[in-house]
Parts: C-alpha cells; structure tokens; sequence
C-alpha cells in the first residue's frame, strides 16, 4: 500500500499486506481508526475524567466536544484525507485536541514539541510538505509563513481555534485504519530529525498494546505523564486515550517538587518520565504533605535506566518501576511482566516479535536488534535512504542497537552498534562507560561523549552531575572507580571529567548530547591551553 499526500509526498507500508491482515485477525490491532476507537470510549464512560492540566479537567464527552468543534474548523477550511498537518503546541489539553481532531477528519498529525528556535519548523513542515499547521502563537506561523506547501495556518488564541464555533453538523467519514495516522519525530544521530509514519492500528493496536500490559490494577489507569505529548515517548497519551479510556494527568514542564504535588494532588496509579526525570524526583526533599501512595508504577523510557536510580526509585516511591527499551523507528519491550529483574523483559507478541542478528541477518547470540509486529510503523517520510538502511524487505526494523537474549528469554540491550567514542584504533562503547559509572552512588546523571584528539582522533569525556551532598568527584576518582570496582578496561577510562549542576535536556527530556559535546570540545581546549 502507498499513500500520497496532496502535496506528493508518498509514504509506503513496508510490511507485507498478509502479515498486517493477520495482526488484525488475531485481535492485535482494532482494524478501527483513532477517533472511532475515542468514541467508543466516550459512550462507555463518558463522565470519566479524560485530560487533567494546569488549565482544565476535561471529562470523555467534554474532551470529544472539544475535538469535534476544532475538527469542524479543519474540514471547514477544506482538510481532509491527503493533508499532513504539522502541530506545535505546549504540554496540555490544546495538543492533544488537536492532534485527535486531525486524525478524526482522515489527515495524518505531525506533533513536535514546542520550544524555542525554527529549525525544526522549516525541516519537518518543509521535507513532509504539511498542508497545515496549528500553533501555540503567532511566533511559529510567521516561520511558516515562509513555507510554499502551507495552505493553512491556525493559532490558539484570540480569534483563532480558541474562539471556533461547535458546529453540530460535522460527522466523521470513514477512514482506512491502515492508513497513516501519526508521523512521530526524532532526532536520534541524524542532521535532521527522522519522521516515522505510523498508521491508526499500529497507533490503536501495537503502541496501545504496550501501554495496556503496564496497568495491572483495577480500573482505569491514571498516568502523570512528565514527558512531552509530542515525542515519540509521550504519543502513549493518545493511545491511552482511544485505546484504553484512561485518564491523563499531564505537567507542561518538568519541575521535581511540582511534580510530587501533582502526585499527591491527582493520585495517579503511574508516572511516566525518562530517568533524568526519575532520579532527580527520588532525590528530592519529602515534604510533610507528601503523599505517594496511589502509585502502582513508576515507568521509565527514553534512555536506558541506571540500577541505582532503579533502586532509589523503589525506595522512594515503594512500586514497582517498570524500564522501557523502545524507539520511534518501532521497537519495544518492557518489564511489566517480569518485575524488577536485570534485563529490558521479554518481548510481547502483541507489540513486537524482537530477533537478535549479525551483519548478515542470521540470528546469533548477541548482534543487532530487529523487530517486526503489530506496531512497526509504516515507513519513514520523505527518507527512501533511511528505509534502505533501517528496513527489511520483510518488513523487520534494524534498531542500530546491540544486543543479547539470556537463558530466560530477557532483551539485554548492549549500546549502539556505531555510537563509539574512536581512540587510536580503538572503538569504546561510550553506553558502556556510561552504564559502569552510574553505579556510582553519588552520580545523578551521566554522558559520555567524544572530544576531538589531534593525536589519537578522539578522547573520551565524562559530563556528570552529582547528589547535593556528594563530595565532588575527580577524574581520578570516577577512572579508579571504573578499574577498580567495575573492571573497565585501561584503554575506556574516559580522560576528561566535565561537571555541571545539571546535564541539559533536549525537549524529549533526555540529556542533550549536542550541548554536552560541545561543552567538552570547550573543556579540551581550555584544558590544552
């Protein structure tokens, strides 16, 4: 199957028709598209809270009403089935809004996080050639202004979306649930981010399939999710929402005590944040008003977790902390079913069959991980280079990562296959170095990263920042640990130490590792002064 947007972009399903039909069959993909399966939720419960933010609480039939009526706005100005439409807008009610309102009138969404800057504006509405876009402000549609493809602009505000008038005559058309519903974004180590298509059942069935199996209590799940509604992390909002009838409770920015407020204030059964969020909540001070006991789950994605945030995790928070290995490109697999064990779980059919492979695409014991199931995406966008390099013709996905099952079936993920720091012929493995020092008991966050070398090509630095009451750490310190404790080899000890306060985040709220670089490349040249 290949579906053309009306500006021309093609975005192709590289996974075999009877492998999709046969996902369906088995009841692994609804084979209903996003907004069918909201309204089934909104006429089971249609009292139950939906979107709790700074702003509003929205119940199922308020949050339906209010995508109807933008919905009507967007097929008012003639959108429909063949528009991309780009979205940019804060954490809260708004973004998910409208993201559902452009899958309802049949277009596909492209959310991306809000934040300074037009880089991401020019590339992403201009290589998927977008029809239209929906913005928090005027700031963001005089950048896109500039872009020959936009048909349309909309902002919230006055006299925009806001103000739309609920018209009671639009209905929804049907819509192909194996057409494309959602484009997630990423940067990983491209020069620009990846765009990734992914069509409503692998969005309603594969991704939600993921997010069921992390609620094992009764009733509804209750998710304060920390992470932006516009990454790849953060799109397990919508399919908490159409698939499952849950109800969100989300942050507009990550602040650690307002963060435990919102938990004792909206009593939430998990917590969704990436592990610099996660360790910078257990290490916070304990208000007397504290209170944690809803949580049955704390889940962690994005990058790999520490085992000592792990741990600070269950201390402080007395649940169970589930680790996530997943990716955009579609990959995933988690440890809700098998607790708090080492390893990333064992994979879950109804989400994704995982295989481990060497440079030949034969299994092997330890090699590249490959996925394929009922949420591989479509294709990427506008990247024919990208589906040679990352794609299958069976439709499996090379994740780029390394990695190795144990005796009982449990996903070890190793590091990149080619994200290596290159030291006089040697390679070193900086999520290698990485995983060693945050064992350190007074690390609270850490990444490695090259630093150019006129002798040897490159070094290795470790940027790290510390617990409060932690005596500060030198370079000898973290090598010594690492020989001596963890049994790191001679030639991986990084041999510069930078230290901040905080490692800066990305807008996924993952460390930064284009601004820790080039602080490092900084430090080197300070340091051969």
């Amino acid at each position: 199957m290949t579906w053309i947007s009306r500006n021309g972009i093609e975005i192709r399903d590289l996974v075999p028709a009877d492998l999709r039909r046969r996902w369906v069959e088995r009841g692994d993909c609804p084979d209903r598209d996003l907004y069918a399966l909201l309204r089934e939720r909104v006429r089971a419960h249609p009292g139950r809270e939906a979107v709790i933010d700074d702003e509003r609480t929205l119940d199922y039939a308020g949050l339906d009403r209010e995508v109807r009526r933008i919905a009507a706005a967007l097929a008012g100005a003639g959108l429909g089935p063949g528009d991309i439409v780009g979205i940019r807008l804060p954490n809260g009610w708004r973004a998910l809004v409208a993201e559902l309102a452009v899958v309802a009138v049949g277009a596909v969404a492209l959310p991306y996080p809000a934040g300074p800057g037009s880089r991401d504006t020019r590339s992403l509405l201009g290589r998927s050639r977008a029809t239209a876009a929906i913005f928090a402000d005027q700031a963001d549609a005089a950048v896109a202004a500039e872009l020959p493809h936009l048909r349309e602009v909309f902002t919230f505000g006055s006299g925009s979306l806001d103000e739309a008038p609920y018209e009671h005559s639009w209905e929804p058309s049907p819509i192909d649930p194996d057409g494309p519903a959602r484009i997630l974004v990423t940067s990983g180590s491209q020069a620009e981010p990846k765009m990734i298509a992914y069509s409503h059942n692998a969005m309603g069935g594969g991704r939600a399939n993921y997010v069921r199996a992390l609620h094992r209590g009764d009733g509804p799940m209750r998710g304060l999710l920390l992470v932006k509604t516009a990454t790849s992390y953060g799109s397990c909002a919508v399919v908490s929402l159409t698939a499952l009838g849950s109800t969100l409770i989300l942050a507009d920015r990550f602040d650690a005590a307002e963060a435990l407020r919102m938990v004792a204030r909206h009593r939430p059964s998990h917590l969704f944040g990436v592990p610099t969020m996660l360790r910078r909540l257990a290490g916070h001070p304990a208000t007397p008003e504290e209170d944690l006991s809803s949580l049955q789950a704390v889940v962690s994605s994005g990058a790999p977790l520490p085992e000592v945030t792990a741990a600070a995790c269950r201390q402080r928070f007395g649940c169970q902390v589930i680790t996530i290995y997943g990716s955009s490109d579609g990959i995933n697999c988690h440890t809700a079913r098998t607790g708090d064990v080492p390893g990333t779980g064992t994979p879950d059919p109804a989400v994704a069959d995982i295989r481990i492979v060497d440079e030949h695409g034969v299994d092997a014991p330890t090699g590249e991980i490959w996925a394929r199931g009922p949420m591989t995406p479509l294709s990427y966008v506008a990247d024919a280079e990208l589906d040679a390099r990352y794609r299958t013709p069976e439709g499996w996905v090379r994740s780029g990562d390394l990695g190795t099952f144990d005796q009982h079936g449990r996903l070890h993920v190793l590091g990149r296959l080619k994200q290596v720091v290159s030291r006089g012929g040697y390679q070193i493995s900086p999520a290698e170095v990485e995983r060693e020092l945050s064992a350190h008991p007074a690390i609270v966050d850490v990444a490695c990263v090259p630093v150019p070398d006129a002798d040897l090509g490159e070094r290795m630095c470790a940027c790290i920042s510390q617990a409060a009451a932690a005596p500060e750490l030198t370079l000898a310190d973290i090598t010594e640990f690492l020989a001596t404790e963890r049994g790191l080899e001679r030639r991986k000890l990084p041999e510069y130490l930078l230290r901040l306060p905080e490692l800066p985040l990305a807008a996924t709220g993952k460390v930064c590792r284009r601004t820790v670089t080039a602080m490092a490349a900084e430090l080197e040249k300070e340091t051969a002064r």
